[in-house]
């Protein structure tokens, strides 16, 4: 049977069914702070007449025709909240609890502004951006991988090579720092580059996701480690009525979840996906096979009303191979000789205690995180014959354990709590690829570090709510050296302040400093005689000024325009290069691994505009504009544009749901060309340099002085979904770069052959170390069209 009858018979299966069906949407609203239950609040569908009232323990249900709703909590002295596309099917019910927080709504006040429909963080009032489970499930080119779904926010930009590297405000990608359900996960992505954050594939199951919250500045004192961004997951529960699950086939992999009662206080969500690019790569003979899998859990027992405990764990295997089959154009001979072969493996694992009291709650977080990268590579790929060219291992260890308090009472919110973390890092590592005329990095690493921090938070709204002023002070230390190990060295301050013009329009400016212990590649390298290379590196510090206003629409719509400024100092600058860090960080392999000094500084700063509509009236959608300039200082200490100097950063994405469950949504992403360092053809087409490194190396000297086109990218998904009295089907099309536009890549250098195939030497009776190769360079550029059909059973 073919698609179009594959749909015809499904729409036929279904129309005699899903009319007399309904769903379930139930839950619980509580006091966020002491867990206490909220009798005979009210519980509404946006839109509907529909709506309940919670019984004695908080509890309600609603009834509904499968669909699309947002849903609405409210109690009198409590913020109203509402739950946005919430997508309700008769095969299983939907679960929202509702955490209410204190307000000073009455009686005569319960009207619900326009500032109430869209929830606000009164601790971070500015460069906060959430997005519910349905924006992410359903965002066209977002493949259901997180890292893409947030570059639809302002001050993100994407690297156009598909990565997933997430460059914030004009910051490098190892400026982020993650959470889920407050526990830090260090890695979120599949093939992660060591000493940053990026990779092509994230690892975070979105079916496990109910809410993400990205700070781009202002972030929460107990969340840190970051200079760019923290992004906040919040995973959701298993369902407690009985086990259920979601089967999915997607572009590049097919998974498993699975979730339910492990008994009256127990529930659990499992998962487990594997890719097969590695087929797909065969049969279109590219050079490489990818293989990655992933896993996941979330466990949550309730001991009673005030003592629970959340355990999550999440883990990736990842291997790439080289398809030595596929060598007979340029560019594969190219990528076969200078791709390694990569094994790397990764898992975090958790545990939240929290217990609520009266006016408070405290959370007892204790982690662990591991990776292990592993990474080869022999001249012309011969393991028996060739020169060893690489040879690499490396582990990460994090424990952390942190305690946090969060006391709300009369008016005052504050935050309190501190931590502790041994580090260490583990390192082998042999390249002769590295410096002129083959001489090797080779040596062994194994570094221990103990690091400690403690924060405070204070909130206060004054004149009738008019003004909310917000004060916080963290301070960290760590074990590396004398400098590091002081925490009064480290001191991050925060200010925040929100002056509420009228009920739906307000004014918000922040005032913070951030620290960030350079990567352990760094902190670990060591010479051949095994001493510490870079023994006074320090914390990098960066100060972010931020102001705009912010407006609320009746029709679950914001608008808000904020100006940015971040200075940073204390960048690690690679002294062999001449070039800071903060320029590197967006490709495959291992950055930070050489000698370094906490030198560098740079600055970032522009302006963003953001339309953000919520569900209304089967209408969804964002409108970000960023104008931003990033600039670090080169070797001779001037700024110059940074690798992710975009300028100019547009992204639209909106959607449609249409009747009888379809739905359409388009993205258009316009991304400012950015810079990129020319290669030094003089020095890289020496012959024993050419050897080992089988690429061009850059010019240092031209630093960022070229730029890449802009880029321009379209992607399109439509879905249509059917519902069953005990499954669900969603079926979808998702075509990314619909434009086809290329994507392009730096110039590839490559060697001139003769008729037999060797390469040409232009000098050959110069001595071996001035003999060169002829050369030259090859477009790197790629405007594939990637259309995907996904499907996704929920029973």
């Amino acid at each position: 049977m073919n698609f179009p009858k594959l749909l015809l018979a499904l729409a036929l299966l279904s129309s005699s069914t899903i009319f007399a069906q309904k769903g379930i949407i139930k839950g619980r609203v509580y006091d966020e702070i002491n867990n206490e239950p909220l009798p005979f609040a009210n519980v509404i569908i946006e839109g509907t007449t529909i709506g309940t009232t919670t019984d004695i323990d908080g509890k309600y249900s609603l009834e509904v025709k499968p669909g699309l709703y947002n849903v609405t909590a409210s109690f009198v002295g409590y913020v109203n909240k509402t739950e946005y596309e919430v997508q309700v099917s008769p095969s299983r019910p939907y679960l929202i609890d509702f955490a209410l927080s204190e307000g000073s709504q009455t009686l005569a006040t319960v009207e619900v502004s326009a500032q109430d429909r869209i929830t606000r963080k009164q601790e971070s009032p500015v460069s906060v951006s959430t997005l519910g489970i349905n924006e992410i499930q359903r965002n066209p080119g977002g493949n259901q991988d997180i890292s893409l779904v947030i570059q639809s926010l302002p001050g993100v930009a994407s690297t156009p090579n598909f990565r997933n590297d997430i460059i914030i405000r004009g910051g490098a990608p190892n400026e982020n720092s993650f959470f889920l359900d407050g526990i830090e996960i260090p890695s979120i992505n599949h093939f992660a580059t060591q000493g940053s954050s990026g990779g092509p594939v994230g690892l975070i199951n979105v079916n496990f996701i109910r809410e993400v919250d990205l700070y781009t500045s202002a972030f929460p004192v107990e969340k840190a480690n970051a200079l760019s961004s923290v992004l906040d997951i919040k995973l959701k529960d298993g369902r407690s009525d009985k086990i259920g699950g979601i089967f999915q086939v997607g572009a590049s992999e097919v998974g498993l979840t699975m979730e339910g009662p492990i008994n009256e206080k127990t529930t659990f969500l499992a998962s487990a996906r594997r890719s097969y690019l590695q087929f797909l790569f065969s049969v279109l003979e590219l050079p490489f096979l990818p293989t990655y899998n992933d896993f996941q859990f979330k466990i949550k027992h309730k001991f009673d009303t005030k003592n629970q405990l959340t355990l999550i764990g999440i883990g990736a295997i990842d291997q790439f191979k080289l398809n030595l089959d596929a060598n007979e154009t340029e560019a594969q001979q190219f990528q076969l000789a200078v791709l390694p072969v990569n094994e790397q493996w990764n898992y975090s694992i958790g545990a939240k205690y929290t217990r609520f009291g009266e006016n408070s709650y405290t959370n007892f977080i204790l982690s662990r995180f591991m990776l292990n990268n592993s990474a080869f590579k022999f001249e012309d790929n011969d393991e028996e014959n060739g020169r060893q060219l690489l040879d690499y291992l490396s582990q990460e260890i994090e424990n952390k354990l942190r305690i946090e308090n969060f006391y709300r009472k009369d008016g005052w919110r504050i935050t309190s709590g501190g931590g502790f973390e041994q580090i260490k890092y583990i390192t082998s590592e042999f390249d002769l690829r590295v410096a002129p005329g083959g001489a090797a990095r080779n040596y062994e690493t194994d570094l221990t570090l103990y690091q400690y921090f403690a924060f405070g938070n204070i909130n206060r709204s004054f004149l009738d709510e008019k003004v909310n002023v917000n004060i916080g002070l963290r301070l960290e230390g760590n074990s590396f050296n004398a400098n590091t190990a002081n925490p009064l060295n480290q001191l991050s301050p925060k200010i925040a302040v929100t002056y509420n013009i009228s009920s739906d329009l307000s004014f918000n400016a922040n005032y913070s400093i951030y620290n960030q212990l350079p990567p352990f590649t760094s902190l670990g390298f060591r010479d051949t005689t095994g001493a510490l290379v870079n023994a006074d590196l320090t914390y990098v510090n960066t100060q972010h000024i931020v102001a705009g206003f912010a407006y609320y629409l009746p029709f679950n719509a914001k608008i808000s325009v904020e100006g940015f400024y971040k200075i940073y100092d204390n960048y690690p600058f690679l002294t062999e290069r001449g070039v800071t860090l903060a320029n590197l960080g967006s490709d495959f392999g291992v950055i930070g691994n050489e000698p370094a000094t906490s030198t560098s500084s740079g600055r970032a700063y522009g302006l963003e505009f953001l339309y953000q509509q919520k569900l209304f009236d089967g209408w969804f959608g964002t409108l970000a504009y960023t104008l931003v300039k990033s600039e670090f200082e080169d070797q001779n200490a001037n700024l110059v544009p940074s690798s992710w100097d975009n300028q100019h950063i547009i992204t639209l994405t909106g959607g449609k749901k249409f009747g009888k469950n379809w739905e359409a949504g388009v993205q258009y992403q316009f991304l400012g060309g950015a810079p990129y360092t020319p290669t030094d053809i003089a020095n890289s087409s020496l012959v024993q340099v050419y050897n080992v490194n089988r690429r061009g190396l850059p010019d240092w000297n031209r630093l960022n002085s070229v730029r890449f086109d802009n880029f321009n990218r379209l992607n399109v998904r439509v879905d249509k979904k059917w519902f069953f009295e005990n499954w669900a089907l969603n079926l979808y099309f998702d075509v990314q770069n619909l434009l086809g536009q290329s994507v392009d890549g730096e110039p590839l250098l490559s060697l001139n052959r003769d008729a037999q195939g060797n390469p040409i030497i232009l000098n050959p009776m110069d001595p071996a170390e001035l003999q060169r190769y002829d050369t030259k360079l090859l477009e790197n550029g790629n405007g594939t069209r990637i259309p995907s059909l996904g499907i996704i059973v929920q029973f």
